[in-house]
C-alpha cells in the first residue's frame, strides 16, 4: 500500500499481495489497525497530501487528483475530517509555523515534550520530532545515528509512567514504524518492573528486529502487568547506525485471547543443575 498510494487500489489487489483472501484480509486488518483498508489508504494519502501542501507549490485541486480523490471538494471534506482545517487555510497556518521553526538557531534544544533520549551511547543519537515524514497528523518523532563507534553501540527514545492503572492486566502496546539504512536493528520495546527495579515482563523484538530500510508498517508488544508491576517503560530503539521514525504509539488492554510477546530475560531457569562435568555436547 505504501509504495502505490497514488495508484488506483483495490482491496482484491491488496488482499492478493498479502497472500489472504479479500475478506479475510479485511477482518484481520481492521482488528490489528482499528480501521478499514479503505479508510487507512484515504488517510495515508491525506497525510502525503498536507506534506505536498507544505512542502510544494502545487495547486489543491493538482494535489487532490494526485492522490485519487475526485474533486477539490472530496478532498477537502476528507482532509477536514483529520486536520479539522480546509486544505488551504491549513497550508497557510503550518507555514507559518514552519517559518517560524527554521528560524531557530541550528543549536537550540527542541526537545520531545515527554520523551527522553538514553541507550549505551545517547549521546551518538540525535532525537526530535520530524514534520516532513509523517504516518498520520502533523508529526512523527525521530531517532538517527550521528556517530557510531561500533555496533554494539545504541540508543533509545522513550518514556516510563506508573503502573498503577494497568496492574493485573495484559496490555497491548502498538506503533507505525519507518526505518532508514538500519545497519543493525531497529525495534519498539517494553518494559515492566517492580519498585524495587527487578524486571516483571519484557520485549525488545530481538526475535523479530527491523533492519534495512522499511515503510510505515504497524508494529505490537502484549506483555502482562503483575500486581507487583510499579513502572512500565516504552519506546522505540536503534542499535549501531541508521535512522528510525515512530508515530500512532497507542496502549490498550487486551484479553488473554491475545499471546503475549514477553522475552525470558532471565534465560529460564532448570529444575536441577546440568553438566556438573561438562562432559555433555
Amino acid at each position: 500500500m505504501e509504495e502505490h498510494l497514488e495508484e488506483e487500489l483495490s482491496l482484491e489487489k491488496i488482499a492478493r499481495s498479502a497472500g489472504f483472501s479479500m475478506f479475510h484480509y479485511h477482518r484481520i486488518f481492521q482488528a490489528e489497525i482499528g480501521m478499514t483498508i479503505t479508510e487507512y489508504v484515504r488517510t495515508r494519502r491525506i497525510v502525503g497530501a498536507a506534506v505536498r501542501l507544505l512542502y510544494t507549490n502545487e495547486r489543491i485541486l493538482d494535489i487532490a487528483f494526485h492522490y485519487r480523490f475526485e474533486s477539490q471538494e472530496a478532498f477537502t471534506r476528507a482532509f477536514k475530517k483529520i486536520y479539522h482545517l480546509p486544505p488551504g487555510r491549513y497550508r497557510k497556518l503550518m507555514n507559518k509555523v514552519n517559518q517560524q521553526k527554521e528560524e531557530l538557531p541550528m543549536n537550540t534544544p527542541q526537545p520531545v515534550k515527554g520523551w527522553f533520549l538514553s541507550g549505551s551511547h545517547p549521546f551518538h543519537y540525535e532525537m526530535g520530532i520530524d514534520r516532513h515524514t509523517v504516518h498520520k497528523g502533523r508529526a512523527s518523532g525521530y531517532l538517527k545515528s550521528m556517530m557510531v563507534e561500533s555496533a554494539e553501540q545504541f540508543g533509545t527514545m522513550m518514556q516510563a509512567f506508573k503502573a498503577d492503572h494497568y496492574r493485573g492486566e495484559r496490555i497491548k502496546l502498538s506503533a507505525f514504524i519507518k526505518t532508514d539504512d538500519v545497519k543493525q536493528f531497529a525495534a519498539m520495546w517494553m518494559r515492566v518492573d517492580s519498585a524495587s527495579d527487578e524486571i516483571l515482563q519484557f520485549d525488545n523484538m530481538s526475535n523479530r528486529p527491523i533492519t534495512g530500510s522499511n515503510h510505515w508498517n504497524h508494529y505490537s508488544i502484549v506483555l502482562d502487568v503483575p500486581p507487583a508491576s510499579a513502572a512500565i517503560s516504552f519506546g522505540v530503539l536503534l542499535n549501531g547506525s541508521g535512522c528510525v521514525w515512530a508515530d500512532g504509539f497507542a496502549f490498550e488492554t487486551v484479553d488473554l485471547s491475545v499471546p503475549s510477546t514477553n522475552l525470558e530475560v532471565d534465560g529460564g531457569l532448570h529444575d536441577e543443575p546440568l553438566n556438573l562435568s561438562f562432559e555433555e555436547e
